[in-house]
């Protein structure tokens, strides 16, 4: 079950598309940041739910809030991936250990070895300020994030 609002995010440190590693503590000390988990790159459902948020990314940015993708695939197949989509935006690699932040945060399932679509809004002392998931095949509706930033506004 993907952490409520309210609970207290857990801190880590992965490597983006272009292997710089970001770590969560010091991402919300700058702001709230938009953790948006997804099963695997190249794949449709997630290419359009991308795609969405690049084409929305001032959303976010009028919001202040950091845009940060989370999902099990190699640095190197996300760095692929954002340069073929042209997304600006942070893409984190829970490769290994094998999707042990998606794990933690509880929107990892096990049986297909990937992470389910599910976005948290962490704000100061990663506090969960805004959570939501779809069903797995379902993309989430772009009105959830506007929802989600809208509450933390």
């Amino acid at each position: 079950m993907v952490l409520e609002v309210g609970a207290i995010a857990p801190d880590f440190t992965l490597s983006d598309q272009h292997g710089e590693e970001l770590t969560l503590s010091e991402l919300v000390a700058e702001g709230p940041v938009a953790l948006v988990f997804f099963p695997l790159a190249f794949s449709g459902i997630c290419t359009g739910e991308l795609c969405e948020l690049r084409d929305n990314l001032q959303v976010f940015e009028d919001s202040k809030v950091r845009l940060v993708g989370v999902s099990v695939d190699s640095v190197f197949a996300l760095k692929a991936w954002a340069q073929a989509e042209g997304y600006e935006f942070s893409i984190l690699s829970d490769f290994w250990p094998h999707g042990a932040v998606s794990k933690e945060y509880g929107v990892f399932i096990e049986e297909r070895g990937i992470a389910t679509r599910a976005t948290l809004v962490i704000g100061e002392g990663r506090t969960v300020l805004a959570s939501f998931e779809t069903a797995p095949g379902e993309a989430r509706d772009f009105g959830a994030y506007r929802e989600a930033i809208a509450a933390i506004a």
